[in-house]
Order: structure tokens, then C-alpha cells, then sequence
């Protein structure tokens, strides 16, 4: 399919994850739109080549415009943090969940040939097997993960009975270079942050029991680009490295990469997310898909990214209101 396609339209293609997908994509010569409110982008201006429509993705109105004469339609525009989602919920739900249905709404009237939904691992809540393929429960226990799914139920309602030609992705946990310190909630940035400051690596949760499938950003834009070129509209896939990785295990890897052990700081008592939570992707493998970045070479290229002395994190990790985390 993307080979027939010229004209793409990334919502939050100011963003982390949305920032890469609209390089690639213009790498393959592509014509591609950037739509975005730049509330939380680090950088303003879309990359070069890239046309950018300043529109909050909740303005039905102004959406209708932007994706006028479109092929494909990434949506990735939400608040991506889930301690801001238990914070400000109602700016979490009329985000995800009011502009996604703005979005879907206005593309029933389109052309449009393919909208790829990026949704969250967020949506399993705590996992009840291992690992977690598509079929899990979906019991989200944050607004974010109900608001992302929110999103994810209708889509795919809007694909059954109007026709919507979605496809959904649940990235698992995405790290990489250009993240927002001040929204990033991914413990390899956040942790390479405080260690490259030579302050306390600041742990939340059990050390050996909490894993984590952690996927490079670049292996994520080549899975939701091959779920836009190949998935069956209507599909969810898992979107991860299929890989288990403890907190300590990070925490060795970020030692090799940088040459110094780290200080750490555990925080054990706050245990919401100690679990396994590593995806299942065989289903993406059947399309195609291979995770290709080695995690010790993501994390060493991380932190040679990063620098010497990077902006700390902004955002504390919690679960409730009122909890105790890092300081």
C-alpha cells in the first residue's frame, strides 16, 4: 500500500515518536503534513520537507482541512503521559478520547485509503499472562490507558459499521532520541537522565520483578509502517521487541554503556507497576516485522545522544494521587 501512496498526514508529528515516523516517511519521498498544537513538541518546526497545520486535533472543523486530499493518516497526536492523565484527566480524555472520534468523524467523509491508529500497551492494565498478545483482557488501571483505549473502541466500531479503514498499534515501551524530558514516563530515558547528571538512578518498584519489553523508536516507526502497508484494516498488533527486561538489567546495561557504575535510590513501596509487562509479537511477525536495534547498542547511542549533563525529568512516575515517588 505505501508504495501507491504519495500524501500522509501525521497528527503529533511534532512529537516524540511522530517526529521519526515523519522523517522516515520523507525519506522514502513522501509527501507528508504535520499536524500538531505543539503544547508539549520540544522543537516547533517540522522537519525539513515537511508541511506543518497548526490545528488541536479536538477542532472537527479544522481537522476536515488538513486531511482533505490525504492517503494515509498516522494518528498519534494525545497526551502521552499517564501521571498528567491521573493529574488533569479531563485534558487526558478530550485529548485521546474526544479528538481521536474529531479525527475518525471527519475521515468517514474522506478519501482517506488507511488511518493507523497508535494506541499503548496502557490498555492491558496489569498483565494476567506472559507475554501479552493482542487478546488480553483490556482492563486499564490509569485514565490514560482507558482514554487510549477509549480511542482504540472507537475506531474500530467506526470500522464495522461505516467502513473506517483502521488498523490499530500498541506500542509497548518506547525509548529513544528526542523524547520530551518533562513528558517522557519510559524508564531508559528517564534513567540515563539522572545518571549522566551523576545523581541517584531514582527507582520506582521492584528491581528484579519489574520487566519491561523496551522498544527502540526506530523498530516502532518500521512496525506501524508495516501494519499501514500490509495489516487487514480492523487488526490490532502488539508493537514492542519481544524481549524481557529487568530494572536491574537496565540498570547494568546504562553502567556498560556510560563505563560507571550507577548510584540508585529504590523506591519499593510504590509497587503499582511491578510486573511483567513484555508483548507478544508474533502476530506483526507474520507481517513482516523484526525488531533490528540491539537494546545495549539503543541505550549506549542514547546516552552518547544525551550528553554529558541532559535536562533532568520533569514529571514524577505515579499511580494515585497523593503517592510518594522520586524526588
Amino acid at each position: 500500500m505505501l508504495d501507491n501512496d504519495h500524501s500522509f498526514l501525521v497528527t503529533g508529528g511534532l512529537g516524540f515518536v511522530g517526529r521519526h515516523l515523519t522523517e522516515a516517511l520523507l525519506a522514502l519521498g513522501k509527501e507528508v503534513t504535520v499536524l500538531d498544537n505543539t503544547r508539549t513538541a520540544t522543537d516547533t518546526s517540522p522537519p525539513p520537507g515537511a508541511k506543518l497545520w497548526m490545528v488541536d486535533i479536538r477542532d472537527s472543523r479544522e481537522v476536515a482541512e488538513a486531511v482533505t486530499g490525504m492517503d494515509v493518516v498516522f494518528h498519534l497526536a494525545a497526551n502521552a503521559n499517564g501521571t498528567l492523565s491521573i493529574t488533569q484527566p479531563r485534558l487526558d480524555f478530550e485529548t485521546n478520547t474526544v479528538g481521536t472520534f474529531s479525527l475518525a468523524e471527519t475521515l468517514l467523509d474522506s478519501d482517506i485509503r488507511r488511518l493507523v491508529y497508535v494506541s499503548s500497551a496502557s490498555v492491558y492494565g496489569t498483565p494476567r499472562r506472559f507475554p501479552m498478545d493482542e487478546d488480553h483482557p483490556t482492563r486499564p488501571f490509569v485514565p490514560y490507558g482507558a482514554s487510549k483505549l477509549s480511542g482504540e473502541v472507537t475506531c474500530l466500531a467506526l470500522h464495522h459499521s461505516c467502513g473506517l479503514p483502521v488498523v490499530v498499534g500498541r506500542p509497548f515501551c518506547v525509548y529513544g532520541p528526542g523524547a520530551n524530558p518533562q513528558e517522557e514516563m519510559v524508564e531508559v530515558g528517564r534513567y540515563l537522565r539522572w545518571h549522566l547528571n551523576d545523581q541517584p538512578i531514582q527507582i520506582v518498584g521492584d528491581l528484579d520483578r519489574k520487566t519491561r519489553d523496551f522498544v527502540h523508536v526506530s523498530d516502532l516507526v518500521a512496525g506501524l509502517m508495516v501494519i499501514a502497508d500490509r495489516a487487514e484494516t480492523g487488526e490490532v498488533f502488539n508493537i514492542g521487541s519481544g524481549q524481557e527486561i529487568s530494572m536491574r538489567q537496565l540498570v547494568d546495561t546504562i553502567g556498560a554503556a556510560t563505563g560507571r557504575e550507577p548510584a540508585l535510590r529504590v523506591i519499593p513501596e510504590v509497587a503499582d507497576d511491578t510486573y511483567r509487562l513484555v508483548a507478544d509479537i508474533s502476530k506483526l511477525e507474520g507481517l513482516g516485522y523484526r525488531p533490528a536495534m540491539p537494546f545495549s547498542e539503543g541505550v549506549r547511542g542514547l546516552a552518547d545522544q544525551l550528553g554529558s549533563a541532559p535536562e533532568l525529568p520533569g514529571t514524577p512516575t505515579i499511580f494515585v494521587r497523593g503517592q510518594r515517588s522520586e524526588s
